[in-house]
């Protein structure tokens, strides 16, 4: 069957309704708001289940064994679907994946769902989209629907970086890493200290025979506890000016986890919140304990030696470039995203300035966003949709407005020009004008 209620072997009557692609966080969220508004939709994902890259049986899933949320559950849940009051504070993606699934059914969204199915292309076909998919019980079909929501997500097209020389070692990204057994006896680095790498280095310790890692850039490393209660619900009462709390926090952080220099890490060139913070305080402890070396940017391989640019050298049996994702939409051609430079230029990171059945959910990437933001998105375009579809006067203004200039979305912050920075917002500032349009469009 093509998803757990068997409503029907492949889908039916789609011309009057939505395609959404993806059933992760942003999926959920478009399905629910698009069933709250009375609007009809179908959704396909590739994986088993809902879940998204949380589901580590997705065939597109960069989870590992280790993996859990670097926020804490009560700034990352739906503040409509708490999770159980029994979940940890920094829940595992196995409970993630649970999560989602009974988010799922509670909500009544399996009936929607055709999972073990790929979307293979998407065209423009007059006012409508054509969109081809292919799934092991129906094969490959071309379907019409009414308008299409991109929320296949952020994190999972690996982003692999070429360097000079030749590595005759082994080299996996860090979206193929899984189990830590593949460090046993190894001689090991891993390229870049983003979460997942740091993750990823705690995990080696334990199996390897030399962990290294190399950075080009310092990096703001959060504790996930202050206090005794997780960071991300500590002070948060309190507004503080831009620039007193860039200098104060990062004080505070120093007071709590020292100093990033100390443990051989360069000095940021950023201020603080201008880059993704890491959320990992144990790779410090390791570092502490001699169980890690810093090593600064690569130079160039040769055989399995690699060359560092301080004039360094060692040799590793197994690199892991844990150097981030990019934006992936391979179904559709870039014309259709109005894609500039890095990132599709989408109002409010959801709205085509010209398609007014084209949207993006997930696009989305700011400190503390969590689901409840994505939901906040879905909300907002399915508000669009049922106002469009009904001619209110107050949709058409919006269209006008969505084509026309991007509200400053910073907050202030001068964000580093990054490809995964192209879609970072500032949190309070970007759910201030998401809440305030989404009141506007009701």
């Amino acid at each position: 069957m093509s998803n757990f209620k068997g409503t029907s072997v492949s889908p039916q009557e789609t011309e009057g309704k939505y395609a959404i692609i993806g059933a992760g966080p942003g999926g959920l969220s478009g399905a629910k708001a698009l069933k709250e508004a009375g609007i009809a939709f179908d959704g396909f994902d590739m994986g088993n289940d809902f879940g998204g890259l949380w589901n580590i049986t997705n065939p597109r899933s960069t989870m590992y064994e280790s993996a859990h949320l670097i926020s804490s559950k009560t700034t990352t849940q739906f503040s409509h679907f708490p999770m159980p009051d029994d979940t940890p504070d920094y829940p595992s993606h196995k409970l993630m994946h649970q999560y989602f699934m009974d988010y799922a059914k509670h909500f009544k969204l399996y009936d929607h769902y055709y999972f073990h199915t790929k979307v293979e292309q998407i065209e423009k076909k007059g006012e409508q989209w054509e969109v081809t998919v292919s799934n092991p019980s129906f094969g490959t079909k071309t379907y019409l629907y009414k308008g299409i929501i991109l929320a296949n997500g952020t994190l999972s097209e690996p982003n692999r970086p070429t360097f000079k020389g030749d590595y005759t070692g082994e080299v996996i990204h860090s979206s193929e890493y899984k189990k830590a057994d593949v460090f046993e006896g190894k001689r090991v680095l891993v390229i870049g200290a983003g979460n997942s790498g740091c993750d990823i280095v705690v995990d080696a310790v334990h199996r390897a025979k030399k962990v290294d890692i190399s950075v080009r850039r310092g990096y703001y490393f959060v504790p996930k506890y202050v206090f005794g209660k997780p960071s991300d619900t500590v002070g948060g009462k309190i507004k503080l000016p831009r620039r007193f709390k860039q200098t104060f926090n990062n004080k505070w952080l120093k007071w709590f986890t020292g100093d990033p220099e100390h443990f051989g890490f360069p000095k940021p060139t950023y201020k603080m919140y201008e880059l993704h913070s890491v959320v990992n305080t144990l790779i410090l402890h390791h570092i502490g304990q001699g169980d890690v070396k810093v090593q600064k940017d690569i130079d160039y391989m040769e055989g399995k030696t690699v060359h560092f640019k301080d004039g360094h050298s060692e040799e590793y049996d197994l690199i892991v470039l844990a150097t981030g994702y990019k934006l992936h939409y391979p179904f559709i051609d870039k014309k259709h995203l109005n894609w500039s430079g890095m990132a599709p230029e989408m109002y409010l990171n959801i709205f085509h300035p010209t398609y007014d059945n084209l949207f993006i959910l997930g696009m989305i990437k700011a400190t503390g966003f969590g689901w409840e933001g994505r939901y906040e998105q879905a909300r907002l375009m399915a508000n669009f949709i049922k106002g469009m579809n009904e001619g209110k006067p107050k949709a058409l203004a919006f269209k006008k407005k969505k084509a026309g200039k991007q509200p400053d979305l910073t907050g202030g912050y001068n964000y580093m020009k990054l490809e995964r920075m192209s879609f970072y917002v500032h949190r309070d500032t970007y759910r201030n004008i998401v809440t305030r349009e989404t009141k506007v469009l009701q």
